[in-house]
């Protein structure tokens, strides 16, 4: 089975393709109700690979979807658990490795199977009664709405903090971004605290010097399929000077002048796709030499980790946590939480006055003997 992109009118189409080479209606029809909800093409195409890992458990199980029942889910996730991973995972000892998919992954993959039940269950489609991997469901308990995934039986996870960039890595990266354009995107992401979808998403009109703020927009018309994350629009200030700086001088330096879209950060340079706005995979692969040009390996170093140390910068520097929350435009603030845990300004506050006080009353016991 493989994941099939077509060209649509709207953009792209994908399809599920089993073993025959033929599309899957139930999965096409599914697709179109993602759609229909709003969900990004990436959030489609992991919806697909979710249920690839499914349907390729249903027939080594020699089972099918109208034959899944609870007491299948158990076989599932030993199935789920036993699969190796594609990507070598890093870790301080090879003892810490978990050779299997992660609990994240699996969590994710039995989420996607249980939204994919209840949309069965929505369509009235023949043989499903129930969804089985609701760990609610025949419990008895009327009147309450469902709400797709939330109930699973799922696998405890490992809860990881943002990891922030050091001031030294910081200073490393700023020293080597030598376009005007690569330094005002990543001052915008460790200034402003942007998602990279969000910085290269923005327009000319987004910027308000004068204000010194920025705007971000929901915007899906990217013309290389950058999304915002969010639906909720937001404005980011943005008092530190740099930023502002470094991107007045990219728009009136680098940006080409005449550049038919109103896209802020495009390729530039002196080729034909230079007024073209630049799009993700172009963005990452710029931070990666960077990064290779002062010998920063480490693979969690990505843009994203720019937003990780403005949030944690700013928390260690007293920001309360619904100014943090809204600031970085979380939907939950159990996303903001994350920060939180990485430097928690109260707890190294009464550390430090619990310390004051034992060391208080070891001299005082010094004294007294």
């Amino acid at each position: 089975m493989h994941i099939l992109k077509v060209r649509a009118n709207s953009g792209f189409r994908f399809h599920l393709i089993d073993d025959a080479g033929a599309s899957m209606p139930i999965i096409d029809l599914f697709t179109v109700g993602l759609e229909a909800r709003g969900c990004s093409p990436n959030t489609v195409i992991s919806y697909l690979y979710d249920l690839r890992r499914f349907y390729e458990f249903l027939k080594e199980a020699n089972l099918t979807v109208d034959d899944f029942r609870p007491k299948h889910s158990i076989d599932f996730l030993t199935y789920l658990n036993a699969i190796k991973p594609k990507r070598h995972k890093v870790a301080l000892s090879p003892a810490l490795v978990h050779q299997g998919l992660s609990p994240m992954t699996i969590n994710r993959i039995l989420a996607a199977v249980s939204t994919f039940f209840e949309y069965l269950l929505l369509s009235d489609y023949a043989s499903i009664a129930s969804n089985p991997l609701d760990a609610s469901a025949g419990n008895g308990r009327v009147g309450k709405a469902r709400r797709p995934g939330h109930r699973l039986n799922r696998l405890r996870r490992i809860h990881r903090i943002p990891r922030p960039l050091s001031d030294n890595h910081v200073e490393q990266l700023l020293e080597v971004m030598r376009r005007p354009r690569d330094r005002a995107m990543f001052l915008l992401m460790l200034q402003g605290g942007l998602r990279p979808g969000e910085v290269l998403n923005l327009h000319l009109e987004d910027i308000e010097y004068g204000r010194r703020r920025v705007t971000v927009r929901y915007r899906i018309d990217h013309p290389k399929g950058v999304r915002t994350k969010s639906r909720t629009e937001r404005v980011v200030d943005i008092y530190e000077p740099e930023a502002l700086a470094a991107l007045s001088h990219y728009v009136m330096s680098e940006r080409p002048k005449n550049a038919p879209t109103s896209h802020l950060f495009l390729v530039c340079g002196a080729g034909l796709r230079a007024a073209e706005p630049i799009g993700y995979a172009a963005l990452a692969k710029l931070f990666e030499r960077r990064k290779k040009e002062i010998g920063l390996l480490d693979p969690w170093i990505t843009p994203h980790a720019l937003r990780h140390t403005h949030a944690t910068k700013l928390w260690e520097g007293g920001m309360r946590e619904l100014a943090l929350q809204k600031r970085m435009g979380h939907a939950s603030f159990e996303s903001t939480r994350g920060y939180t845990r990485v430097s928690d300004a109260m707890m190294i506050e009464d550390y430090l006055r619990a310390l004051a006080t034992l060391k208080e009353r070891k001299s005082d016991a010094a004294t007294n003997s």
